[in-house]
């Protein structure tokens, strides 16, 4: 077993007990672990079962397999980021919303005052 291999393989356990230990504690939710617990995983597989790893970068024209384990990892990280960016984008827009709700319902409760003062 070559020393890459040795530390893909300790990398993808660490990830994969680091998740799950966030999960456990209710710092990260389930529904945005998803990605992590996958990506964590294939790389799991891909590292420990090096012929599979040998035989798709073969196939794409990989001539060191090992990078092809660290090429999967990254696109992971690319699909988590897109996750991560549809998210904030969608929070976004919903507090814009409710930013604008307050502050129609604090002029109307302002209106309500000034009315009742006269």
């Amino acid at each position: 077993m070559q020393s890459i291999q040795i530390f893909a393989i300790i990398f993808s356990i660490g990830v994969f007990v680091s998740i799950v230990d966030l999960i456990r504690r209710g710092m990260l939710k389930e529904q945005y672990a998803i990605l992590w617990l996958i990506s964590a995983i294939v790389l799991l597989v891909l590292s420990v079962w090096r012929r599979l790893l040998d035989k798709i970068a073969s196939s794409l024209d990989v001539a060191y397999s090992p990078s092809f384990l660290f090429l999967v990892a990254f696109v992971f990280l690319l699909l988590i980021v897109l996750h991560f960016s549809v998210i904030i984008s969608d929070i976004s827009e919903k507090n814009k919303k409710l930013s604008q709700e307050i502050a129609m319902l604090k002029t109307s409760l302002e209106e309500i005052r000034k009315s009742e003062k006269q």
